[in-house]
């Protein structure tokens, strides 16, 4: 009788997922609970669950209900797709009875699918579980999957042109529609029931070698997309239309063409033009006041002469663009005239909350500099700033004094002797990156990875024509590691509360209304009690590669981790 059950649920998923309602446009603005509708969960960026059944005192309870592993095994350069897994289960072998028929593989791309490799072998980024269904990712593979077995209901082959093979952010989602950024620079929209293209809009040349990695962002009737590049092509963000993939508009990341704000940052032109500040990671989304917050990266060359003296604008900056508009409505730059490759680039946390003695309403965010800034997110008014990171040492300070030629909006002042030098100058690594932070309304701590290390940066050639883009530097002769650590930062003081000590680096974080913050640490995936960093449970599965998620699903919380290509569904029972 088992096996006839199981038999029968297997043959009737595709017809129940067939009759899916699709996402609702208006449940993407409501607070992260039952499901998890886009990259952050909801827009707010805080990755903070109202759910509460996992709490201090039951994550001990958590229980592994399904695995599937091997989705991703075979990826090579055949030309073909690999083969999918049917049925879910441990080692996507199913949990007994008869395997489903393999899940339908829709191909699509402009390549011979010899340049397949599936770049890094792994989902990543933001997975989305809607009604039961799992989306996830991979560089040129986009897969289905019951949520309650595992069973892959149908799988996506791009056979990509090459180029640039990054992890992918993640996957949007729009009523039926599941939207999607392939490295070779297209955006597809894909059928949510069945996994066939309905549009496809080419998002920048391949031939200047942009990559196209970013998850798109729907809000409202917006498709918002971005894309990277390491050379010294412009910059941009662009909207589509969710059902033709019509442009609505572009924000280019700096001036192209006389007369454009902060061209006069720039030593010309020609330098704006060529400027960078791509947009490869997913901002958040005020639908108040229509903003779209997010980060640009660094601007190029990125570590010699070339671009003048300037702050060079709009690069290493948050930005809040209006969506309907595509117009800017503020800006904060956290590195001005970045020689480090800071990027801007972290998802900020979007939060109402009391603020020397007054509600406000706060972007909240930690850069890859190794600072931390809280600012209004409806104005762009600088409030705080503080640093982290043990051994941060590339800024001299804060600027805060208008009459010694400095900017006062909290902004880190760069050291031009930590720059890098042709003799060499011992700085700081990137003390954080871009994977997610999360922050918790309950504590008022935001949760961020820190590193702590440092390296020599030598100046290699000081010319901006033979070092465009991020060339120019090596890095040597001394490397120090300090460690690396979760840090819990208040953010009405800015202040670390406590660290825990990490055994790796961060994919990302979650944190719940039951008070417990969940993370990667090597090769376990960990929770930990987000008042005070105490250690509740882990499981070893090896090392994440996508942020933890959680959700409910018939009645019960479920908390989702992912290890390359394998998915690990735990229940609390």
């Amino acid at each position: 009788m088992k096996r006839l059950l199981i038999f029968t649920s297997l043959l009737a998923a595709p017809a129940l997922f067939a009759q899916s309602k699709g996402l609702d446009p208006a449940d993407i603005n409501k607070p992260l609970k039952d499901e998890w509708t886009s990259y952050s969960g909801d827009l707010t960026g805080k990755r903070y669950s109202l759910l509460k059944n996992v709490n201090t005192e039951t994550v001990k309870n958590l229980s592994l209900e399904w695995m599937q592993s091997g989705i991703l095994s075979g990826c090579g350069p055949t030309g073909n797709p690999p083969a999918t897994p049917g049925a879910g289960g441990f080692g996507g072998g199913g949990r007994g009875g008869p395997v489903a028929a393999p899940a339908p593989i829709i191909v699509e791309g402009f390549g011979t699918g010899d340049a397949n490799n599936c770049g890094p072998a792994r989902f990543g980024g933001g997975i989305l579980v809607v009604n039961g269904i799992i989306y996830a990712s991979a560089p040129d593979n986009v897969y289905a999957v019951d949520a309650r077995d595992g069973t892959v209901l149908w799988h996506f082959y791009w056979k990509t042109k090459g180029g640039t093979s990054l992890a992918t952010r993640g996957l949007g989602m729009w009523h039926n529609y599941i939207y999607f950024e392939l490295h070779d620079d297209w955006v597809v929209c894909l059928d949510a029931r069945t996994g066939k293209l309905v549009w496809k809009h080419e998002i920048a040349s391949f031939d200047q070698q942009y990559f196209s990695s970013n998850a798109p962002m729907i809000l409202g009737n917006h498709v918002i997309i971005g894309t990277g590049n390491d050379l010294d092509t412009p910059a941009f963000l662009k909207s589509l239309d969710p059902e033709t993939g019509a442009l609505q508009w572009s924000f280019y990341s700096t001036a192209q063409n006389p007369g454009e704000p902060g061209l006069e940052t720039w030593a010309s032109l020609d330098a704006a033009r060529h400027g960078g500040g791509t947009s490869w990671i997913p901002g958040s989304y005020d639908p108040e006041t229509h903003l779209y917050i997010y980060g640009t990266g660094n601007p190029t060359p990125a570590y010699t002469a070339g671009r003048g003296d300037g702050d060079n604008l709009y690069t290493s900056c948050l930005i809040a663009l209006n969506v309907d508009t595509g117009k800017m409505a503020w800006y904060f730059q956290p590195s001005p005239h970045d020689t480090h490759d800071w990027d801007a680039t972290q998802t900020p946390a979007l939060v109402d909350m009391p603020f020397n003695g007054k509600m406000r309403k706060l972007a909240i965010t930690a850069m890859r500099n190794g600072y931390f800034f809280v600012l209004d997110r409806v104005t762009g008014e600088h409030l705080l700033t503080s640093k982290f990171g043990l051994v941060n040492n590339w800024a001299s300070g804060i600027a805060t004094d208008a009459k010694l030629n400095l900017d006062a909006k909290g902004q880190p002042k760069r050291n031009p002797n930590k720059d890098a030098l042709i003799a060499g100058s011992l700085v700081n690594n990137d003390v954080t990156n871009y994977p997610p932070p999360t922050f918790s309304p309950d504590t008022g701590l935001f949760y961020v990875h820190e590193q702590n290390s440092l390296r020599v940066y030598y100046l290699m050639d000081p010319d901006p024509r033979g070092s465009m883009g991020l060339g120019g530097t090596g890095g040597g002769g001394v490397g120090l590691n300090y460690g690396t650590n979760l840090v819990a930062i208040d953010y009405k003081t800015g202040k670390v509360s406590w660290r825990h000590e990490l055994q790796g680096g961060s994919v990302g974080l979650l944190s719940t209304a039951g008070g417990v913050l969940f993370m990667a640490n090597g090769p376990d995936f960990e929770a930990l009690e987000a008042k005070t960093g105490k250690p509740l449970w882990h499981s070893q599965i090896g090392a994440l590669s996508a942020p933890p998620e959680t959700f409910m699903l018939d009645g019960k919380q479920h908390v989702l981790a992912t290890t390359g290509g394998s998915f690990f569904m735990y229940v609390l029972n």
